[in-house]
């Protein structure tokens, strides 16, 4: 159901129900009302009759002259048959009485109002004595009358608004749907926009209950053209990457096939296992680096450096030892503990493993590499020659590598490196030993985290 819907079908409810309660609070005040304006008019008419009591007045049971004949004089709009008056004296005996076939009833011991059926009619009835106890008066009126005054106050502020009903509904449907108009043209505007046209949505006009949403949608449009300009690289370079590699394979398994010297044949398959060696290394990088690069935050822990590394340094183990490189690890001093820090130890693994592979891969065969864990900063250097400072500015770009290298390797390494750091809050560089040879990677919390 429609937004305008919604509200004509609400507005259709409340309205009968807030009138209602309007009608029933209306009616409540205007009985009220109407009841202290003939209550004072009762009490006015019995100290009027009690006042002309006197010495003079017949002993015998009287009535009043009728009312004059419908014709005989114009009498307004009256009706004083709703009207009744009643005289005793003090042994009970009706003295007077105006209305012919309305018997008050004698109520020696009350005085004041008391609501009574005569003849099977309500009425309302006023009783006064007087302060010798010679009279008692009573003045009485049918609630009817009072009743139709209410209700006939009543229907004349209803009638108009239930005519006007109408008309509202008409103009309040209208309103709604100039209302809603931006969210139609926001429908439209969204609903025309190609699938690549991530362009922010105009905010500066907006009402301001639709612009949260548009916020929260041009926050989306810049999420996405982030990922899609990021899936975009990364299919890119990956594309750019792999080509190689797969025609390198592609040389290979033909030098294999053609080949007829078993020399040539085992050096030419074990070229080919390097190169599928390097394929698979150069593959499970990127899948690496687009599950760091995808924008899931992983949750995070208090990290156990302990099981880290010796993941790490196991990984690193079988090319340490092909290389004559001897891995080792220093922790803090005694009393100290390692870098606290929360994070996801799966991608810390993958982290430092990265770190001891480049250091590994790169230093001089049969030298050493440090993994160095303080408890503020790790370091891993190794003890290779010396990079120049354009060098180093360009280590952790995708795909790089210096020139010269022996080893193979993708340049993804270091990349998927600095993006864990990223999310662990770590800021990641390089710089030489301190005689100036060799290269040193540090880790350490960005400003934002220390």
């Amino acid at each position: 159901m429609s937004l305008q819907r919604r509200l004509l079908l609400y507005l259709l409810v409340c309205a009968p129900l807030v009138w209602g309660v309007a009608l029933y609070l209306s009616i409540s005040r205007t009985q009220h009302e109407v009841n202290e304006l003939f209550d004072a008019e009762l009490i006015r008419l019995a100290r009027q009759i009690q006042a002309t009591l006197g010495p003079g007045f017949p002993s015998e049971t009287a009535q009043l002259p009728a009312a004059p004949r419908a014709g005989a004089a114009d009498k307004g709009d009256a009706d004083v048959r709703d009207f009744a008056v009643a005289i005793w004296d003090r042994s009970g005996r009706l003295l007077l009485s105006d209305r012919e076939g309305v018997q008050l009833q004698h109520r020696p011991n009350r005085s004041g109002f008391i609501d009574e059926d005569i003849d099977g009619k309500p009425w309302r009835a006023y009783y006064l004595q007087s302060f010798d106890g010679r009279w008692l008066v009573a003045a009485a009126q049918r609630t009817y009358e009072r009743n139709e005054l209410v209700y006939g106050l009543t229907v004349t502020q209803i009638v108009p608004w239930l005519l006007l009903l109408p008309i509202l509904l008409a103009v309040m449907a209208s309103a709604i749907r100039r209302a809603l108009s931006p969210m139609a043209r926001l429908t439209e505007a969204l609903q025309g926009r190609p699938a690549d046209d991530l362009r922010p949505l105009a905010e500066d006009r907006a009402p301001a209950e639709l612009k949260p949403l548009l916020s929260a949608l041009n926050g989306l449009f810049q999420r996405i053209e982030k990922l899609l300009v990021r899936e975009r690289r990364f299919t890119a370079e990956a594309a750019h990457e792999l080509r190689t590699p797969l025609a390198v394979l592609r040389a290979q398994w033909d030098v294999v096939r053609r080949s007829s010297n078993p020399i040539e044949r085992t050096k030419a398959e074990d070229k080919l296992s390097t190169g599928i060696d390097r394929m698979g290394r150069l593959v499970t990088q990127m899948l690496a680096l687009s599950r760091v690069e995808s924008g899931t935050t992983p949750a995070f822990n208090e990290v156990c450096w302990t099981p880290i590394v010796e993941q790490a340094v196991s990984d690193c183990l079988a090319l340490a030892e092909r290389r004559g490189i001897d891995l080792a690890c220093e922790w803090p001093l005694q009393g100290r503990h390692p870098m606290p820090l929360l994070g996801d130890e799966h991608l810390l693994a993958v982290l430092l493993r990265n770190l001891l592979d480049n250091a590994v891969r790169y230093a001089p065969a049969g030298t050493g590499v440090t993994l160095r864990i303080a408890s503020d900063t790790i370091e891993v250097e190794n003890q290779g020659p010396a990079l120049t400072a354009e060098q180093l500015a360009q280590l952790g770009e995708r795909f790089y590598r210096p020139d010269g290298q022996q080893e193979g390797g993708s340049g993804l390494g270091l990349s998927i490196v600095r993006r864990i750091a990223e999310l662990h809050g770590l800021e990641f560089q390089f710089g030489p030993l301190a005689d100036g040879s060799g290269v040193k990677a540090i880790l350490r919390r960005d400003a934002a985290h220390r």
